[in-house]
């Protein structure tokens, strides 16, 4: 289905009050892979979403909506609605050999699939997984963890054109034509999930786990040529532009001032290698831009089968904008030494080499990355606002009241999914599992945001990722990019972390470390350096 041509329905809805749910709905999640805050047009980005822009104009956009900082802790955390360590997932896949860090999902956890399955939904995955290690076991494979079908990849990042680890179900398949595009075919079998299963009696549970638009940087030449030139003002110029949008739409308030440059970015004009700079964030955009089209497909099937308006849609991202440079030293499972017809890969970001085609493997690096995060500071990897703040889409036709397009300002955390798929479904997250205990469920749901316009928040809301650690109480925030100091902010004033009040509340920052402490005890999170075997 042409992405400009899905669902006219949508746009006749806005200012109607919607029904109450008749029935249980489908659920389907929708997941980005390293996009930044404002990346989305609905979110104040210049690239092309009119699909999800429109699901925001009859939906809910919530505007302080967390992840983990990180891929894999982030599908943890989403999957089980426990934090990521007491899923077994705090860092990587590595086996570091505590608790909290095993780089395997657990047993003491559930996914949504193994709840909503014998609730009478059938479960279905497309894309990436990434939260079991890449071996010879297949005991954490989707189909192992309650979900009937998967069509995606095991393993984290990857070539777009010969992704490592492809699967169907429970076997390891090769990429179909030699157009085949990751994105394209994740968003086409997504489609067909769709017209097969909503038709169905029972209600479906889908996972739609993009790897776009992480890197390397893969697009498609028609998709990169709708953003040439986009980019010649630089990144300067789009921090201001998507900061006043921003403001206009409510996502930001003007008081908060847009955090300056990154220090280790130059300033545009003194950028050496323009074109090849431009050409990083017109790729990015381009495959957002696949992104968007694919989830028209998905939109259109559920058009299609007459299933829209009875289908809860999430969509975040699992981290803020990533801002890695990729070096040609790099090594790793995801990294082809050949394309699919043996032409060598040129590893790294070069600027002679114009990335975009399957025999390039780039990143789009520090500086796009921060224009990515704006109105924030920082990226992917560290827990202040700009790794861990996300977008996040919910619609659903007879489901959400209250007046379409409006925004949520209410805080949540990805640990909230799971608990609103289990609200939506009418189930329960079950205390044992197989004859297993089950750690008690950490999130809360969401709908009463989007049956009331707010809920009953947490208390306290806490971040770890490779020692980087924050907790969120209301409006102050207590942080630490490790192994720096704590930092105090409040948030209704300063969301932008500008403003440092830790001397000045000394009692405050004393107060939430004490919690922070309570809940890491509690939560399976280690030291970073008693995880790393190294100090400082």
């Amino acid at each position: 289905m042409h992405r400009r041509s899905f669902l006219g329905s949508l746009a006749g809805a806005a200012g109607a009050l919607a029904a109450p749910a008749a029935k249980r709905p489908n659920i389907i999640v929708i997941m980005a892979d390293d996009m930044g805050f404002s990346d989305i047009g609905c979110y104040g980005g210049e690239i092309r979403t009119p699909n999800l822009d429109r699901l925001a104009r009859r939906g809910v956009r919530f505007t302080q909506f967390y992840n983990t900082a990180r891929c894999c802790p982030t599908r943890a955390s989403l999957l089980t609605g426990l934090y990521p360590h007491q899923a077994g997932v705090g860092h990587m896949m590595e086996d570091r050999k505590l608790p909290g860090y095993r780089g395997d999902l657990n047993r003491q956890c559930v996914t949504i699939a193994e709840v909503l399955k014998p609730a009478g939904y059938r479960t279905l995955m497309c894309g990436k997984w990434h939260v079991t290690p890449v071996n010879p076991s297949k005991h954490n494979w989707p189909l192992q963890r309650g979900f009937e079908h998967h069509y995606g990849t095991i393993h984290g990042a990857g070539c777009f054109y010969n992704p490592v680890t492809l699967t169907r179900d429970n076997e390891y398949v090769e990429p179909e034509g030699k157009d085949f595009y990751y994105t394209t075919a994740l968003s086409r079998q997504a489609a067909r999930f769709v017209e097969e299963y909503a038709p169905k009696p029972e209600p479906f549970f889908l996972y739609l786990s993009y790897t776009a638009p992480h890197w390397p940087l893969h697009a498609l030449e028609g998709d990169i040529a709708r953003y040439r030139g986009r980019y010649k003002p630089g990144w300067d110029a789009l921090r201001q532009e998507r900061h006043k949008r921003m403001i206009g739409m409510g996502l930001v308030e003007g008081r908060w001032p847009l955090t300056p440059r990154d220090p280790a970015a130059p300033a545009w004009n003194d950028a050496p290698d323009k074109a090849w700079e431009q050409r990083r964030m017109e790729v990015y955009a381009a495959m957002v831009d696949s992104m968007d089209q694919g989830i028209g497909q998905v939109l259109g099937a559920l058009e299609k089968t007459k299933a829209l308006d009875d289908t809860l849609i999430l969509f975040l991202a699992d981290n803020g904008g990533c801002a890695e440079e990729l070096n040609p030293n790099w090594k790793g499972l995801h990294i082809p030494r050949t394309t699919r017809d043996g032409r060598p890969v040129r590893l790294g970001n070069i600027p002679s080499i114009m990335p975009g085609p399957e025999d390039t493997y780039q990143s789009y690096g520090i500086p796009w990355a921060n224009a990515s995060n704006t109105p924030f500071s920082l990226y992917k990897h560290w827990v202040h606002e700009g790794g861990i703040a996300t977008p996040l889409i919910a619609h659903w036709p007879r489901g959400i009241q209250g007046q379409p397009g409006r925004l949520a300002h209410d805080p949540g955390h990805v640990i909230d999914i799971m608990a609103t798929c289990v609200d939506a479904a009418g189930t329960k997250y079950p205390a044992e599992f197989a004859g297993r205990k089950i750690t008690p469920l950490e999130g809360k749901s969401l709908l009463p945001v989007l049956h009331k316009g707010r809920r009953e928040g947490h208390s306290e809301i806490y971040f770890e990722h490779e020692g980087n650690r924050a907790v969120r109480q209301g409006k102050w925030k207590l942080v630490s990019r490790h192994p720096g100091a704590w930092e105090l902010y409040d948030l209704e004033a300063d969301r932008t972390e500008m403003n440092n009040l830790a001397s000045s509340q000394p009692a405050k920052a004393r107060e939430l470390l004490a919690k922070y402490e309570a809940w890491a005890e509690r939560s399976n999170v280690a030291p970073w350096e008693l995880v790393t075997g190294k100090k400082g």
